[in-house]
């Protein structure tokens, strides 16, 4: 009787154990489905990356087909209008940049005029009217070093101390080189050396006609420049510096021109002196000069579109 018990028992729990469970709402995907979707390595397989590929392809062919479709709705008018814009824009941006290149260095091939009075213009003096007047011309390179020239003269005029009494005006010339620093900056220090005439005198006795005749003397000249430049056509310049004239060292007036008005057998000094040597060889001088600085005659990438945009506009009319 017990072995039945327990075998019904056995029965029973089998008949349990073997009851299926019932089925949930969301049945899973399929393991082929699965597997066909990923790969072991956790990633789309290449199937999907197609499918996604045709997807972003198609919706890229909307895209350029509803922009294709706006601009062929567009008038002549307003599709000239949009490409003018377009041209404008690009044009703006190159000039931007090329303005950035010009800024790196305002020195950079510059052609300039200048007309200035002092020492570089050419001459300078110490009595009558001071200061002689001249126009020169200065060439600067992309290195900054620039060379210069200037012509000028100085007037005939009255004497401010002697009524009745002239002073004679007389030419002059300076030839020399120049060195420019900080080129990014509109303000530029500069060294320059020259040579040509370099100072002058009137306080000399007057001849038989009441003319005070001029001293001129030639020699070398160093001086400290602050310039004003930048891509602009102005020009700004102060100099000061120092001049050196070898004949007036020498003791013979046949050499020495503030000694050849020396009335003869006289000891009496009548040259612009303040010891009996005659003119000092070494001095201080100054000038000052304005300029144009002429960017038609070396223009920027800047200067260079403008004016290629000014033809075009010639030809279309």
């Amino acid at each position: 009787m017990f072995k039945k018990v327990i075998l019904l028992l056995c029965v029973l729990c089998l008949v349990v154990y073997a009851k299926p469970k019932a089925k949930t709402a969301s049945a899973p995907k399929p393991k082929a489905a699965v597997e066909d979707e990923f790969d072991d390595s956790g990633f789309e397989s290449a199937d999907s990356e197609e499918s996604s590929q045709a997807s972003a392809a198609s919706d890229d062919d909307d895209e350029d087909f509803e922009e294709a479709e706006g601009t062929e709705s567009l008038t002549g008018a307003q599709k000239n209008d949009l490409d003018a814009r377009k041209k404008f824009e690009e044009e703006q941006r190159q000039d931007e940049y090329a303005n950035s290149l010009r800024r790196r260095n305002w020195l950079k091939d510059r052609m300039i005029f200048q007309v200035g009075m002092g020492s570089r213009y050419p001459f300078m003096g110490e009595t009558g009217m001071g200061m002689g007047f001249g126009i020169g011309a200065e060439y600067i390179t992309r290195w900054g070093l620039a060379l210069y020239g200037s012509g000028g003269m100085l007037f005939k005029g009255d004497d401010n101390d002697f009524e009745g009494i002239e002073l004679e005006g007389g030419y002059g010339y300076k030839v020399g080189i120049n060195y420019y620093l900080f080129p990014k900056n509109p303000l530029h220090l500069g060294v320059s050396a020259s040579y040509g005439t370099v100072y002058f005198d009137h306080n000399v006795e007057p001849d038989a006609d009441g003319v005070r005749p001029l001293i001129t003397v030639n020699g070398y000249q160093f001086d400290v420049l602050i310039s004003y430049l930048t891509n602009e056509w102005y020009y700004l310049q102060f100099s000061v510096g120092m001049y050196y004239a070898p004949a007036l060292g020498t003791d013979t007036p046949e050499e020495n021109p503030s000694l050849r008005y020396q009335s003869t057998g006289s000891s009496k000094i009548i040259s612009s002196v303040v010891n009996p040597d005659g003119m000092n060889k070494t001095g201080i001088v100054f000038g000052i000069a304005i300029g144009y600085a002429l960017p038609e005659l070396f223009p920027d990438d800047t200067e260079k579109r403008r004016r290629q945009r000014e033809k075009e506009r010639n030809r279309s009319r």
